[in-house]
């Protein structure tokens, strides 16, 4: 979490920050504004085709904005984008290791190409292949990685200059649960240590699990921006019951409003899912209602509000889409 002591001046500071693609004026990102404090985990969470992505390639100079400006670690990123990147550590959506190289070699290369001596370039290798279990791997092909140890071996790289600023574009897409978990473990030791990140994910989890602060998105704009309580608490939602049973949903939904402290109700895939702020004997009152219509529970589950609520609450539609 965030140690106030480092969070004094932002170190990410973008103002109407827009990119528009091609002749039919796609709009991407649209008049971005955004604050990112040095030694926080920020996440930009939003689904597919949100704008995650775009704002992170402007940030990190891949991407030419079309209007607005971004400055990262004091440089601004389109007037000085070769200064801009020697402040930066990027890990993209696809593996960009260099297939030609050793696991070994992608990280000595990378020290001696930010112009690090080769006697400092071994050294700093050698301590991130231990840092990240890759050691028993240094000789070896990167095509003898599986995916999650390529992404660790993406993340040592990233940070071999120590960058002020680190950009991570959905790491986790398409790991397995126990590499994502591992990631994770990884992005919080380096923010322990005073790492700055940036992560964009769709993941609702990873960002709550991780994240100092979050920017909704949705179209290139800024839905939200607080800490994941804050944005759970605004919901006004204590509760959220998910009813699967057999019948005529709608029928269900409608019905299940008349529980105490219902607010409103959604149907999902086979399910009710049924939102209440406060309300005692809540289960037994969920049940007793569904009864009464005629139809019989075959599953029922209660959790605590999510991002994803919040992202329904907002748009109107799931965050996975």
């Amino acid at each position: 979490m965030i140690d106030t002591a480092r969070s004094t001046d932002p170190v990410i500071v973008t103002r109407d920050l827009t990119k528009v693609y091609g002749d039919a004026g796609f709009t991407a990102v649209d008049h971005l504004n955004l604050e990112v404090q040095r030694g926080e985990i920020f996440g930009l969470l939003g689904p597919n085709g949100a704008g995650k992505t775009t704002t992170a390639g402007m940030l990190t100079t891949r991407v030419i904005p079309t209007s607005g400006s971004a400055i990262v670690a004091g440089v601004d990123v389109v007037k000085y984008p070769a200064r801009a990147k020697q402040s930066i550590g990027v890990v993209s959506q696809v593996n960009t290791l260099d297939r030609a190289l050793t696991v070994y070699e992608n990280l000595y290369f990378h020290g001696r190409l930010f112009g690090i001596g080769a006697t400092e370039s071994r050294a700093i290798a050698t301590s991130l292949l231990e840092q990240f279990q890759l050691s028993r791997w240094a000789k070896a092909s990167v095509y003898a990685l599986s995916g999650g140890m390529a992404q660790r071996l993406m993340v040592a790289r990233a940070i071999f200059h120590n960058p002020e600023v680190l950009f991570l574009d959905e790491p986790t897409a398409g790991l397995d649960p126990q590499s994502r978990i591992a990631l994770w473990e990884i992005m919080e030791e380096l923010n322990a240590k005073g790492q700055t990140i940036l992560l964009t994910t769709h993941y609702m989890e990873e960002a709550d699990q991780l994240c100092d602060r979050v920017a909704i998105m949705d179209h290139g704009t800024l839905l939200a921006l607080d800490t994941p309580e804050n944005l759970k608490s605004s919901t006004g939602i204590d509760t959220i019951v998910t009813v699967k049973a057999n019948g005529d949903l709608q029928e269900l939904a409608q019905a299940l409003m008349g529980v105490a402290g219902a607010t409103s109700t959604r149907v999902t895939d086979k399910a009710v899912e049924l939102q209440v702020s406060g309300g005692e004997r809540l289960l037994a009152r969920v049940i007793e209602a569904t009864e009464q219509q005629g139809l019989h529970v075959q599953d029922i589950n209660v959790a605590e509000p999510s991002l994803e609520t919040v992202f329904i609450r907002l748009t109107g539609k799931e965050l996975r889409d």
